[in-house]
């Protein structure tokens, strides 16, 4: 199939190299000609401001996107003349915070505590009621940490309103964990689940740096409930393609905090670590194809983002068990220009892989 992505960076990149040996064709949506994936298929990009939609609905047989912030009004255009996976709907929930914590509570799944501020008395109301620690967030745009500010006691209350510029918030209650988790799945046209093993992510100033796959010592029971809730959300939506849901560990059990309708930088591990990476089942979902297998090929696996700056590209490259995939993306401080994945026999190697590439992490 001719198969149209919204978007042209990483993430389109890494679908379209996935897509391939399947026999499938790709175009890309982008602002200009030298993104990560223009080279990867045909590139509509804007040319005088002129609209590159159209171009791509016309060479494609099904769109997809790579990004929770495509506008819904152009997802919704599109699926008029052919099909968009993940449908509007996906997009409109996870775009905005506030519908996606109450679709949360409608499905029973739980999250943190939450309120909608739009004004800097209505932040006052919140935090008088939810209490403190908590954070505050934009509703709409925020990722790899921005648009959030943490707010320890009530003398932070108008700093923490200015520093989001006086945009529609949300109050959220602060969770107490012991590791953040995330679960990929992928959900079929013909209703067919797959769910790759919960991992373990560690973030550094709101930027994911380490995935540790599977996640260790998560107990089978754990791994039935997060598949539970993502099974629930799938369904509810009627959500085809790779979902990601983050989570909290805590000692009261799983907290949701967020979902992406999307492949995602927690499943990169996937590509050389799971008998199917999440890149190929999401090409396959959205063309109807049968579901691969998501059993990790290793006993430990883990990814490392390389971030800001390329640094010692040969040591990846003579680690045997090393597997580098970069962006073709400049250096600029805090940008995603790849990652490292790492596939081990035993904790102990794995972690002394992670220990030669330290330099890597922060």
């Amino acid at each position: 199939m001719k198969i149209g992505i919204l978007g042209a960076g990483q993430l389109g990149r890494m679908l379209a190299l996935s897509g391939y040996s399947l026999n499938h064709q790709f175009g890309f949506s982008g602002n200009a000609t030298n993104e990560p994936a223009a080279l990867l298929g045909h590139m509509f990009a804007k040319k005088n401001n002129s609209d590159n939609i159209d171009s791509l609905v016309e060479f494609a047989d099904v769109i997809t996107f790579e990004s929770e912030n495509t506008e819904v009004g152009i997802v919704k255009e599109i699926n008029k003349k052919i099909p968009v996976y993940p449908n509007e709907k996906s997009l409109f929930i996870t775009q905005h915070r506030g519908r996606e914590k109450a679709l949360f509570n409608q499905l029973n799944i739980p999250c943190a505590p939450y309120q909608m501020v739009s004004s800097e008395a209505d932040l006052q109301a919140a935090v008088e009621t939810i209490g403190l620690p908590a954070i505050l967030k934009t509703a709409t745009e925020g990722y790899d940490g921005k648009g959030q500010f943490f707010i320890h006691e009530t003398s932070q209350i108008t700093k923490a309103w200015e520093s989001i510029n006086g945009v529609e918030s949300i109050l959220e209650g602060f969770v107490n964990f012991k590791r953040e988790l995330s679960l990929i799945a992928v959900r079929g046209i013909d209703n067919s689940h797959k769910y790759y093993p919960l991992v373990e992510n560690t973030h550094h100033q709101g930027i994911l740096r380490l995935t540790i796959a599977p996640a260790q010592n998560i107990d089978k029971k754990v791994q039935e409930i997060a598949q539970h809730y993502m099974q629930t959300l799938l369904d509810e939506i009627n959500y085809v393609g790779v979902l990601t849901i983050e989570l909290f560990d805590t000692e009261n059990g799983l907290v949701v905090n967020e979902m992406a309708p999307r492949v995602h930088n927690s499943g990169h591990w996937s590509i050389e670590g799971a008998n199917t990476s999440q890149f190929e089942n999401h090409i396959r979902a959205i063309t109807g194809m049968p579901l691969g297998d998501t059993t990790p090929t290793h006993l430990f696996c883990a990814m490392i983002n390389i971030i800001g700056q390329l640094g010692d590209i040969d040591a990846i490259l003579e680690m045997p068990n090393a597997h580098l995939h970069l962006y073709d993306k400049s250096e600029r401080k805090n940008r995603k220009l790849g990652h490292i994945n790492m596939t081990a026999n035993s904790q102990t190697e794995l972690e002394d892989s992670i220990a030669k590439l330290k330099d890597f992490l922060p």
